[in-house]
């Protein structure tokens, strides 16, 4: 698959760029892609959740009343899960939420993300650049001019530019990633891939 290279002015830079057919033009396979999602999230978890159980619960253990002759139903401490205040039944408690995937698995799930991309015709390839300084109006005019304000975009850079990243942190869509640390998860929450034009290299090495 061959696509044009843009300028930051949103122009054709009169040059196309090949992306290999073995990772932009591949058959997805969404049941990978489930798995490498579901992996993502599931680690972001940090599983620190917690309630106090009934013998967890400050209180006394004496039984409030007598077990008949009430009227009422029986109880036995304050602590029960009945009353306010009391414990919680079967409640959370802390755990791991940590899942593992085979790395065949990994690979071919973000084949699949970046081919249903490249299939699906939203991957811009656009020209390597920078900034002297950082500055959000300027990322920002950028994205104006490609036609892609406003819209949840990703843009893979080939290495780590800390005055793009700066530039581009601030707007609430935009996501700016090195090609070595794109994942699976980034690419499908995302409506728009921008690659600049150094980083489909990175990319195809990152299969290697």
């Amino acid at each position: 698959m061959k696509l044009d290279v843009l300028t930051i002015q949103g122009e054709k830079a009169g040059r196309q760029i090949e992306l290999p057919d073995s990772i932009f033009g591949i058959e997805p396979h969404e049941h990978s892609v489930y798995l490498a999602v579901k992996q993502y999230l599931a680690n972001q978890r940090q599983g620190t959740h917690k309630s106090k159980e009934r013998g967890e619960v400050a209180g006394s253990t004496r039984k409030i009343k007598r077990q008949k002759g009430t009227g009422t139903a029986r109880a036995g401490d304050i602590k029960s899960p009945l009353f306010r205040s009391g414990g919680r039944v079967f409640g959370p408690r802390p755990r791991a939420y940590d899942l593992r995937l085979n790395r065949k698995v990994k690979r071919l799930a973000r084949k699949s993300a970046l081919s249903a991309k490249a299939s699906s015709g939203n991957i811009v390839v656009v020209e390597d650049f920078s900034f002297e300084a950082p500055k959000t109006s300027s990322y920002r005019n950028i994205l104006e001019k490609l036609g892609l304000s406003g819209q949840k975009t990703v843009h893979v850079t080939a290495d780590f530019e800390r005055e793009v990243i700066l530039s581009g942190r601030n707007l609430p869509n935009v996501v700016i990633t090195r090609a070595q640390d794109l994942h699976t998860y980034q690419v499908m929450n995302s409506r728009t891939l921008v690659i600049s034009e150094g980083a489909i290299e990175k990319i195809v090495e990152s299969f290697a």
